[in-house]
């Protein structure tokens, strides 16, 4: 049986080290490497040792009683909150890691709600236990109160061998009528509740929670011995290849190498593998095939379904991307918010440069990497400073190239107030396409949404898709900033053909020229990025807190207390990116303040 898990947690919260734990008690690993020693496993690329923090979702192998497992360790920092987001298109079973002593923090919630979103099943690893001041009890319940009311404790509650006692009997038989009914009737052997637990699991109706200290290995081989009679997984190696890719590499040779998950099906050399990126239809050849575990990798001849694999011979896939009989691609909620210029010596080719970080870019497309030909700069977009900090880094080491970034501006977006229509109409010798399209303003972080009202007999479906995908492909620029236009809702009412001169390309300029048309027409509207975040503080610190949010022009919520911590409390608060951003200092002077997640308001 083959499991992807994937761990997560807050930075700083014991993450590698409970990875090390893991792949030394499986053997994977002769010696466990820690943090501060600069020599964690999954930790292998300078940059990362260097800083003492995970920066890319690096993947192991380990097998543990008969099953294989791949373990990948995401990022902890917000900076680098996209690769951990792309991570985990790939995972049956998450493990999110919780400080005993700080408890509950800004991304740990960004990671559950980001769990929650994918539907991923979810165990909770309370780390850091030994500390002075750890409080595993009152972090579970702050975990239940913040987090997941259904976190249930398993430390004690489940044998080596998989019995579940009659405690956690009961708390299965509280969320279902038939373990209810069994519980009470004192029904059902071993197996029968070990079943019912794992289904639980699975379908996000349970989450359970052990606790421990990674760092002293105290707690980490029961739990792993616990996770692994509690995880399943149903791969159907006999049916036609289905696959996503969640993360683009590079090899030292510039070789493309696309990390693809396979979910269903098998995958060998030379089989072709078909599939649509940017409106094309693309069938391409494979011609390697190799597992990677850390930094090391090796070729295999075939993968089959539930196995990570690396992949030469994609040349156009994307992160997200369906293969094979996956044609859907998901949309990501952690979005940059911040703009930036590259700037690099005259000395240096323009072009060079450019195709360097069109590289970085199909490895993170978050940074939207472009060339504004008016001004002659190369842009791309950041989630802050840091990662600013290690894309120098990473051009240096890579490429050879001192870069550096001009300040972040903020990334506005622009909608529309009211409905309009627009017209495209594209007619040039021996071309022919016409569009016309309704826009209407969307929901508040909708981003765009299309729809058609055409009757194939009046235009056919083949060029609806056409129109639906061009307008997809790119982003469209407002007219207020010039800023990427969101939160609108297109809905194509007319198209027009010709049999002899319409070509490839004529809808795509018929559809941006109606769009545009459109919102030379429209009332536009300016759309700011908000904080929404929460803040830890002492009682004390409070009135001056919410003194400070005021001023930044911000709102709060009712102040909650901790749980467990009752002499702490957690205001919710919101303000725009603007106005925070010029307080950085200000906001940097909270004590515990954690951001927690960015949206559009």
């Amino acid at each position: 049986m083959r499991k992807t898990i994937g761990l997560f947690a807050h930075v700083d919260a014991g993450k590698t080290t409970f990875a090390e734990q893991l792949l030394y008690h499986t053997n994977s690993i002769r010696a466990r490497g820690r943090v501060d020693h600069k020599d964690a496993y999954l930790d292998s690329h300078e940059i990362e040792r260097a800083r003492g923090i995970t920066v890319f979702a690096d993947q192991a192998v380990l097998s543990y009683r008969g099953d294989t497992y791949y373990l990948i360790d995401t990022p902890g920092h917000v900076d680098f909150s996209p690769e951990m987001e792309r991570a985990i298109l790939t995972m049956d079973y998450a493990i999110v890691i919780v400080s005993a002593a700080e408890g509950v923090q800004g991304h740990t919630e960004t990671v559950w709600q980001l769990l929650r979103k994918h539907g991923v099943p979810t165990f909770f690893f309370i780390n850091k236990t030994d500390r002075v001041g750890a409080d595993a009890e009152g972090v579970l319940a702050e975990i239940r109160m913040h987090l997941a009311p259904d976190a249930v404790p398993i430390g004690d509650s489940m044998t080596a061998d998989g019995v579940v006692g009659e405690p956690l009997r009961e708390r299965l038989a509280e969320r279902d009528e038939a373990l209810l009914e069994a519980f009470l009737e004192g029904r059902g052997d071993p197996a029968y509740w070990l079943e019912a637990l794992r289904s639980l699991i699975r379908e996000g109706r349970i989450f359970p929670c052990a606790s421990g200290s990674a760092l002293q290995d105290i707690g980490v081989a029961e739990f792993l011995a616990q996770l692994h009679l509690l995880t399943t997984a149903d791969y159907d190696e006999e049916a036609p290849f289905g696959g996503r890719v969640y993360k683009i590499r590079h090899d030292a040779n510039d070789v493309r190498l696309t990390f693809v998950k396979v979910l269903s099906g098998s995958l060998r050399i030379r089989d072709g593998v078909a599939y649509e990126s940017g409106g094309i239809r693309y069938e391409e050849k494979i011609t390697r095939l190799m597992t990677f575990n850390g930094s090391r990798s090796h070729a295999v001849d075939r993968a089959a379904a539930g196995d990570l694999i690396a992949v030469v011979g994609l040349s156009a896939a994307e992160t997200g991307q369906g293969l094979g009989i996956c044609t859907d691609k998901p949309a990501y909620e952690m979005v940059p918010t911040l703009q930036s210029k590259v700037i690099f010596a005259e000395l240096l080719n323009v072009k060079d440069v450019l195709r360097a970080f069109q590289m970085l870019n199909a490895e993170d497309p978050s940074l939207n990497v472009v060339w504004e030909e008016s001004l002659q700069e190369i842009h791309l977009r950041v989630m802050g400073l840091i990662q600013l900090e290690v894309l120098e880094q990473v051009a240096k080491e890579r490429f050879g190239m001192d870069v550096s970034f001009g300040p972040p501006e903020i990334l506005y977006k622009e909608t529309i107030r009211a409905a309009v229509k627009g017209y495209g109409h594209f007619e040039p010798l021996r071309h022919y396409a016409e569009v016309h399209l309704l826009l209407e303003p969307g929901e508040r972080g909708s981003g765009i949404a299309f729809a058609s009202v055409c009757h194939p007999n009046d235009f056919s479906t083949g060029n609806q898709n056409l129109v639906r995908t061009h307008l997809y492909e790119r982003d469209h620029h407002g007219l207020l900033t010039g800023m990427p236009v969101a939160d609108l809702k297109i809905t194509l009412l007319r198209g027009a053909a010709h049999n002899e001169h319409t070509h490839g390309g004529d809808f795509r300029e018929a559809a941006f020229r109606a769009l545009r048309q459109g919102l030379e027409k429209a009332d536009n509207v300016l759309l700011e990025p908000f904080y929404d975040f929460k803040i830890r503080v002492g009682i004390d610190e409070m009135g001056r807190v919410l003194s400070d949010i005021q001023r930044a022009s911000g709102q709060f919520e009712p102040p909650q207390t901790m749980g467990y911590a009752r002499d702490r409390l957690r205001p919710g608060a919101r303000g725009d990116l603007h106005e925070l951003r010029d307080r950085a200092c200000l906001l940097h002077a909270w004590p515990g303040q954690h951001p927690l997640r960015l949206r559009r308001l």
